[in-house]
Formats: C-alpha cells, sequence, structure tokens
C-alpha cells in the first residue's frame, strides 16, 4: 500500500521525568488491541506485531507531525522506542537549547498536553464486517515518526482514506451477490 496515514491515540498519558540533569517526555505512542473508532459502525486496531522489524529504520519524534520540530531520533539515540505487551512506548531526550522542546516539554508537564499519534505506512491488514459495521486490523506498518500532539490528525488523515475502502469493499460485495443470483437464475 502507498497511503501514508496518521492515527491518534489518547489511550495513554505522556509523562515527564527528569533525571541524571536531563528532561525527557515518555510514555505509549501505541496501544495494541484497543479499538480506535473511526466513524460510527467503523473501527480499527493495531496488532501485536504491526511494528516487527519496523524500529529498525530511522524514527523522527515531532511536534503535531511538523517536520520542522524534530523532538529527537533514534538514529541519534535521542529517541528510544520499543515494543513491549501493552504497546509501542517510547521516550524522548529534550534538548534543553530548543525553546520548542522547552516548551512542550512544560506543557506535557501540566497536562495541557497528552496525546500522540504516528505516521505510517500500512505494508499488511486485515479486515471483517459485522452487523455492526467493519473493523480494520493493522497486521505491519512502516514507521515514519511518532508526534506528541495537542489535536491528534486522525479524523483528517485516516477517516477518508478508510471510508473509500469502506465503500469498495461495500462494492464488490454487492457486485459478487449480482453475479450469484445471476447465476441461480440461470440455474447454474
Amino acid at each position: 500500500m502507498d497511503k501514508k496515514y496518521q492515527m491518534r491515540s489518547s489511550l495513554s498519558k505522556f509523562k515527564t521525568r527528569d533525571a541524571d540533569g536531563k528532561k525527557y517526555i515518555n510514555g505509549y505512542f501505541v496501544v495494541f488491541n484497543s479499538n480506535y473508532q473511526l466513524w460510527d459502525g467503523a473501527t480499527e486496531s493495531v496488532d501485536p506485531h504491526a511494528f516487527d522489524g519496523a524500529l529498525d529504520s530511522d524514527i523522527r519524534c515531532l511536534i503535531d507531525h511538523d517536520t520542522r520540530l524534530v523532538l529527537g531520533r533514534t538514529k541519534s539515540g535521542t529517541l528510544t522506542l520499543k515494543v513491549d505487551d501493552k504497546g509501542l512506548w517510547g521516550e524522548v531526550e529534550i534538548n534543553e537549547s530548543d525553546q520548542d522542546a522547552m516548551n512542550l516539554y512544560a506543557r506535557v508537564q501540566r497536562g495541557d498536553v497528552d496525546q500522540c499519534s504516528f505516521g505510517f505506512e500500512i505494508t499488511s491488514e486485515e479486515h471483517s464486517e459485522s452487523g455492526n459495521g467493519v473493523h480494520w486490523t493493522i497486521k505491519s506498518v512502516n514507521l515514519y515518526e511518532v508526534s506528541v500532539v495537542t489535536f491528534p490528525a486522525y479524523e483528517d488523515t485516516r477517516v477518508s482514506a478508510r471510508k473509500k475502502e469502506f465503500n469498495t469493499i461495500r462494492s464488490r460485495k454487492l457486485e459478487q451477490r449480482k453475479k450469484e443470483m445471476l447465476k441461480r437464475l440461470k440455474g447454474e
């Protein structure tokens, strides 16, 4: 798939900490097997193996998905990401010489900013339908960035793409039912 997505997570609050004379922001960027509602009747979750092999690349931590506001990156060792049973946990070391980073640190510390999002490309997914709607499970991704965000970008980036996929799925099913009905009418 060639679509790049951003997904929010408000299930885990970010925290600040001071250690060894350095400042850090940490928390879960993704919580596994938690249903994120896209719209009424449509949900999505992230499989615990979605990040297998995805953490080997150079990933950035941004403020509000803004590529000009880099908090840290794995290549430089200022961003640590790891997967555990709960999800994708990360910690970024704050550059105290960077006023944007210090401002964000203060906002997270006060609790004014506590949500996250991540930018990725889906490489494998599954969907299932029930009487209540449709559910996508993200099985594998290429991860580009994680962000500490004020307002998650979820609605603007994920929902429109998923609605198009959902409508395509529905159209295919309707066409399949029509073909099956025609076969039955012809006695095949």
